[in-house]
């Protein structure tokens, strides 16, 4: 597995174009070298979806790197919640209420996650996490009265080359309910519809590496 940095420098510069949007590099199952490859072009945004894969890679990386910024991005288990917040500084994967209780229970000042966004299952599919479509106002506002900080929402459309319906979509729901949320959304296969439609944050993993 190699860094394919001329793939990270198209969409660096491609992004250049969107001051409003940011690049996370997602580093799921990838090694430190790999990672540090990334680190070493100026660039810290970083993605993971195992709390405990990412609590033994990123404590590692923070001891020399201490502009790092970490987002859960994969599903989060309520028992796992309290390890969460000492690893992310952000999580973008709120979905259900017994997540958000536990969070508040377990959230103190020791805390590293300050910022959270709202997963959303924005095609209702039966077989991926998030808050549907028609109960994601009542969710936002039981997180805002839960005193959780919501700082954007969070989507994965599904694989059907529709993905710009989607993303267009999240703009509605966004609107909806607050303007000012940030919006993560567009990965490799669909960053240049998720730009064109106002993404905050793609979320870029498989398109970094090569075999």
């Amino acid at each position: 597995m190699q860094f394919n940095k001329e793939f990270f420098e198209k969409i660096k510069n491609e992004v250049t174009e969107y001051p409003f949007c940011e690049v996370m590099a997602v580093t799921k199952n990838r090694p430190l070298v790999l990672i540090e490859q990334i680190i070493k072009q100026n660039h810290f945004l970083f993605g993971e979806n195992k709390v405990q894969e990412a609590s033994i890679k990123f404590s590692e990386l923070r001891k020399k790197y201490n502009n790092i910024k970490l987002h859960l991005i994969g599903p989060l288990q309520s028992n796992k919640a309290g390890l969460a917040l000492k690893v992310f500084d952000v999580i973008q994967t709120l979905d259900r209420e017994k997540l958000v209780k536990e969070i508040v229970k377990q959230r103190d000042e020791s805390s590293l996650t300050q910022n959270f966004y709202i997963q959303i299952n924005i095609g209702e599919e039966q077989q991926k996490s998030g808050v549907p479509i028609k109960s994601i106002k009542d969710f936002y506002f039981y997180c805002k009265s839960s005193e959780l900080p919501i700082q954007g929402l969070m989507c994965i459309p599904p694989n059907n080359n529709k993905a710009k319906i989607y993303f267009q979509k999240m703009i509605e729901i966004k609107n909806s309910i607050n303007k000012n949320l940030l919006l993560s959304m567009g990965m490799s296969n669909d960053y240049q519809e998720a730009l064109a439609c106002e993404s905050n944050m793609l979320r870029i993993g498989s398109s970094f590496f090569y075999e």
